[in-house]
Parts: C-alpha cells; sequence; structure tokens
C-alpha cells in the first residue's frame, strides 16, 4: 500500500465514518432520552433515498401510503383518548398533523409531478415525506410502553425493524436505486480526486453535527431533552412532557436517519435492507460512546468508517467481521469499568 492509496482509502472512511456519525448520534439521542436502542435507526436511511429515487424516476414512494395509514391511526387513537379525557381542544391539532399533512403531501405528490422538480424540491419533499413518521412509529409502538424495560423496548424495536424491512420490501421491490448527485464536479488535491458528493457529505454531515449541537445548547426543546436525558423523573416534576421529549427524539431521529439516506443515495446502490447494515455500524459507534457521550460515539463512527475502509483493502472478505468485532473489547472494557445497576422489572 502506497500513500496514495492510503489516502484514497482514508477518504472514503471518513465519507464513510461522517454518515455512521450521524446514525450514532441519532441512536444516543433517541436511547438517552426514551431508552429505546432504536434498531430501525437503518430504515429511514434507506426510505429517504428510496422516496426520492421514486420521485426522480416518476413512481409514487410507497412511503407515501406509510404516512396516510400511520397518521389516521395515530388520529383515530389520540381523538379518542381527546374525546374521552375532555381535551377537545387538543382534536383540531391532532386532525391537522396526522390526516390534513399527509393529505397535503399526496395531493402534491398526485398533482404537481415531482418528477419535474428541481433536486432541491425532490430532496424536501422526501423528507417531508419520511421524517414524520418517525413520531408516528414512537406513538404507535412506543408511547404505550414507555415505562417497560429495556429488554421489552428492544423486543419492540426488533419487530418495528421486521416489519419496515417488510413494508420497504413491498414498496420499493428488490432492485436498489441511485439518484442524482448533487454535484458533479471534481477536485484534484495532492494527486488525490475529490468528488463534488463527497464534499457534499462530509460538509452537510458538518453542518449537521453544529445545528445539532446548537439545538440542544440554545434552544428550550433542546434543553428539554437534555434533562429529561440526564433525569426523566425531574424533568416531569418539572412540567417537561416526556411524550413530547420522545416524540421529538424519533423525529429528529427520522430527519438525521432519512437526510443520511439522501446523501449516501448519489454514491451507493441502496436497496430496501440496505439501511439495516449502515444502522448496525452506527449503532457501532454508539457502544463506542456507551449510548451516553455524543462527542464519543461521533469519534467512534469515524473510526468504524476508517477501519471498514482499509480492511476492505486487506481483507475484503472479512471487513464485516473485522468492524463488529470491535465492539467485543469495546464492552469487555465497559463491563469492567462501569458500575452495575440492575433494573427493576
Amino acid at each position: 500500500m502506497d500513500l496514495q492509496i492510503a489516502l484514497l482509502l482514508g477518504q472514503d472512511g471518513v465519507v464513510n465514518g461522517a454518515i455512521y456519525a450521524l446514525l450514532a448520534l441519532a441512536l444516543v439521542l433517541v436511547f438517552a432520552v426514551t431508552r429505546v436502542i432504536f434498531i430501525p435507526q437503518g430504515e429511514f436511511v434507506a426510505f429517504g433515498a428510496l422516496t426520492l429515487a421514486s420521485f426522480q424516476v416518476g413512481r409514487t414512494p410507497g412511503t407515501l401510503w406509510l404516512l396516510l395509514g400511520m397518521g389516521a391511526a395515530v388520529a383515530a387513537i389520540d381523538i379518542a383518548l381527546a374525546l374521552k379525557s375532555g381535551a377537545r381542544r387538543r382534536i383540531p391539532q391532532i386532525a391537522f398533523w396526522n390526516l390534513v399533512y399527509p393529505l397535503l403531501a399526496a395531493g402534491l405528490v398526485f398533482f404537481a409531478n415531482p418528477q419535474q422538480w428541481p433536486l432541491a424540491l425532490q430532496v424536501v419533499a422526501a423528507l417531508a415525506i419520511v421524517v414524520p413518521l418517525g413520531p408516528m412509529i414512537y406513538r404507535l409502538a412506543y408511547q404505550p410502553l414507555a415505562e417497560a424495560t429495556v429488554l421489552v423496548l428492544l423486543i419492540v424495536s426488533i419487530a418495528v425493524h421486521l416489519t419496515l424491512v417488510g413494508l420497504g420490501l413491498l414498496f420499493f421491490g428488490a432492485e436498489g436505486s441511485r439518484t442524482t448527485p448533487f454535484s458533479e464536479a471534481s477536485f484534484d488535491l495532492g494527486g488525490i480526486i475529490v468528488n463534488g458528493q463527497t464534499l457534499w457529505v462530509i460538509g452537510a454531515s458538518a453542518v449537521l453535527i453544529v445545528v445539532l449541537y446548537v439545538f440542544f445548547e440554545r434552544t428550550l426543546y433542546g434543553k428539554a431533552l437534555r434533562a429529561t436525558a440526564i433525569n426523566r423523573t425531574g424533568a416531569r416534576l418539572m412540567g417537561i412532557s416526556t411524550v413530547m421529549a420522545g416524540k421529538l427524539s424519533f423525529l429528529l431521529a427520522a430527519a438525521i436517519g432519512a437526510f443520511s439516506g439522501v446523501l449516501i443515495a448519489p454514491i451507493t446502490t441502496v436497496y430496501y435492507d440496505t439501511g439495516f447494515l449502515i444502522g448496525l455500524k452506527g449503532f457501532v459507534g454508539a457502544i463506542v460512546g456507551g449510548l451516553a457521550s455524543y462527542p464519543v460515539a461521533a469519534a467512534g463512527a469515524i473510526l468504524v468508517g476508517l477501519l471498514e475502509s482499509f480492511s476492505s483493502f486487506w481483507a475484503s472478505a472479512f471487513k464485516e467481521v473485522i468492524v463488529f468485532t470491535l465492539i467485543i473489547p469495546v464492552l469487555v472494557w465497559r463491563s469492567l469499568t462501569t458500575h452495575h445497576v440492575e433494573e427493576d422489572e
């Protein structure tokens, strides 16, 4: 291996690591706020990429039907509960976000011909369809079990993951898709050719991480999420709704996942089940951070990307084994250095 090959592998590792870092941050966020190990995080990557690809080939994405169906289910449950508890003031808000909004999205897709839209508008439309699925999934699958043990929530996550993978196969088929690159430009940096999409991935990931930092440090909702992550009971006593915190964390996780899928769709073929493997590698990064530290999780995800890239050169047949083996020494070290507390049943 010479220096040029090492630089090329390093470039690929940083690009992949940037995506894994975003997913790791989302996994840490969701676990810190809700205690949910969000295995379906990767499905939002695939849904975001494949929804955008459907727009570009003139097909109606199956995620639109999922948005309509889940919106109707959430609306039916929440309106019934609002009527039962006498909170009729909440009904217009519930109806707008779960019924009117999905119908407006469907109207745009059916009558405005997204295939003819500029790429930026197609990306916004794809995110507008996929991102609301996050809080809807939380409402239907996790909110009724919010006080359950971590093990129960993990089992629910596995069930949600399998359901979404099956729906992905139904909606998009077994064929993979790619989307139009954000940029066709390429740059020669010291003999290394860097294409514009690579810079888009790294730059957009860095910007999103900065935006998330500002959100958590400077906004009221961000501070509410931090408070819930630190002490759920204390946050509830201070008037912070844990239900709102859960929905907001899932909204952010869905946004990060869908945006990551949009970023990688031009540089890799995305299949209905591609997100699972990508999400697992983000999970390895999150485990390095102990599912608690955002900076360490991001650094661990970059390490995963670099390890994967260099492993593909030295032992391509075993690169996945090498990457996932990284989790073993991390778990052993944390087991030896962390004080164990038995969870109440």
